[in-house]
């Protein structure tokens, strides 16, 4: 008989319909190399968005996953709290995905399982990949902080000299990931990196 996995080894992942959907396959790659389970719910957005924004198959995308649930199962186990785990990460989060779980009227696995996470206090994070801001945005996020969800849009850190997208992508979800106390190995982290001390610009 298999022995259950410790709720820190178990992270569900989100992906919704926004731009930046490579990040929520990176994460999930990355996830499963750090041996974690991964939990995929992909909105019917988001499969769009891969075909626009990747050459990737929605296949390879659910094949980096542990197990892959459908954005209508609203009976799966990550729609319940007595299922554990270590948390959320949604990644990218849409607008329509963050209003929807800021109100608690969730209408589908994603938002659904996100709400659970928040109600369970674990922790869920939230990619969400938007900009500019009005006001009805701002209210959202600072509800779902209140609420104890962590806002973090995936906003490039220069000073770690990415040499490519790729890097760029790979310090952005490590960062995420270290919010779950999970090191995958991407993240070049300032004061521990010689190289990244400050260094005056040339005119």
């Amino acid at each position: 008989m298999d022995l259950p996995v410790p709720a820190q080894r178990r992270l569900i992942v989100g992906i919704s319909g926004a731009s930046g959907v490579v990040y929520g396959v990176r994460v999930l790659q990355l996830l499963r190399n750090a041996g974690i389970e991964t939990h995929l719910v992909m909105s019917k957005t988001a499969e769009l968005t891969f075909a626009y924004e990747t050459p990737l198959k929605i296949a390879d995308v659910k094949a980096a996953a542990h197990t892959v649930h459908d954005i209508g199962d609203m009976a799966a186990s990550i729609s319940s709290g007595s299922f554990r785990t270590a948390g959320m990460i949604v990644a990218p989060c849409s607008i329509r995905s963050m209003s929807e779980i800021a109100t608690g009227v969730t209408s589908t696995l994603l938002t659904r399982a996100a709400d659970v996470t928040l109600k369970e206090r674990r922790r869920l994070v939230l990619m969400v990949r938007e900009t500019p801001l009005h006001g009805g945005h701002l209210r959202s996020m600072a509800a779902l902080s209140d609420m104890g969800a962590i806002i973090a849009p995936p906003v490039p850190a220069f000073y770690a000299k990415p040499k490519s997208i790729e890097e760029m992508v790979d310090h952005t979800v490590g960062r995420m990931l270290d919010l779950f106390e999970i090191d995958v190995g991407t993240v070049r982290r300032w004061g521990e990196d010689q190289d990244l001390r400050a260094r005056p610009l040339k005119n």
